[in-house]
């Protein structure tokens, strides 16, 4: 069992940035993937960005240029740093711990956390 426990996220206004963290509790294969997946009332959860082990990123084409993800590989801990955030990136943002590659299925998740970017 992995906990994911996350931190970061909140308020700003368009343009602004924010960060979010996240942190396994253990350090395992169930890590192998690790990101951020969000959702809005009335639509499916997405992926934001993920980075593997190996240190194989991929970003929803909506945050590329905006988005930063990076890792601390030794204590399985997932960075997210939002720049030139717009009104479209509101929402609640999920981490996610995965052994495989998939776009926000299965895993474990953490208590997700909310990020409002106001106008």
């Amino acid at each position: 069992q992995v906990q994911l426990v996350e931190s970061g996220g909140g308020l700003v206004q368009a343009g602004g940035s924010l960060s979010l963290s996240c942190a396994a509790s253990t350090r395992t294969s169930s890590s192998n993937f690790m990101g951020w997946c969000r959702q809005v009332p009335g639509k499916e959860r997405e992926l934001v960005a993920r980075i593997s082990r190996s240190g194989r990123i991929k970003y929803a084409d909506s945050v590329k240029g905006r988005f930063t993800i990076s890792r601390e590989y030794t204590k399985d801990t997932v960075h997210m740093q939002m720049n030139s955030l717009t009104t479209e990136d509101t929402a609640v943002y999920y981490c996610n711990a995965n052994t495989a590659s998939t776009d926000c299925l299965g895993g474990y998740w953490g208590q997700g956390t909310q990020v409002t970017v106001s106008s």
